[in-house]
């Protein structure tokens, strides 16, 4: 039964973690924080910016519930723990290598999906200031990037 629990906690703090990673970016990072976000809409490639302070947060409270969780006897919290860092892992790879190649890994790999990300990403970073964006979610572009990736393919 435990095992069940487990599986909801971190396919559950995955999940929720797209709704955290929307809105911190749509109103957080794009709002009060701007300043820390600011260098990642700035053009040309940065190693390391401020903006990698976010990934910073949510490693700490991902290694929170982690430990906590350990401590606890690997309890659910362990599992959010671990649910946070996948997500994390997920952005790293996807969105810092794939969408930005900040690292040249990955360069050859392409399909429908991950075309999707990387054309709503960039219609995000086509507005340089910190007002009248779009497409702040992470892992589910909205439909209509699917599309362009065909009109791309046909055209």
């Amino acid at each position: 039964m435990n095992w069940i629990v487990y599986t909801f906690c971190f396919i559950g703090a995955f999940a929720f973690m797209e709704f955290v990673a929307w809105f911190t970016h749509k109103y957080i990072m794009h709002g009060f924080l701007w300043n820390l976000h600011k260098d990642h809409h700035e053009p040309g490639y940065h190693l390391f910016e401020k903006n990698d302070w976010f990934g910073v947060f949510f490693a700490l409270i991902s290694m929170a519930f982690t430990m906590t969780g350990v401590a606890h006897g690997f309890d659910w919290k362990f599992f959010i723990g671990i649910g946070i860092a996948a997500y994390g892992a997920a952005y790293f790879f996807v969105h810092d290598i794939y969408v930005h190649r900040r690292v040249k890994w990955f360069s050859k790999v392409d399909n429908r999906y991950l075309r999707a990300l990387r054309i709503a990403h960039k219609i995000h970073h086509k507005k340089m200031g910190k007002e009248h964006g779009e497409s702040f979610g992470f892992l589910l572009p909205h439909p209509k990037y699917f599309k362009k990736t065909e009109q791309q393919q046909r055209g």
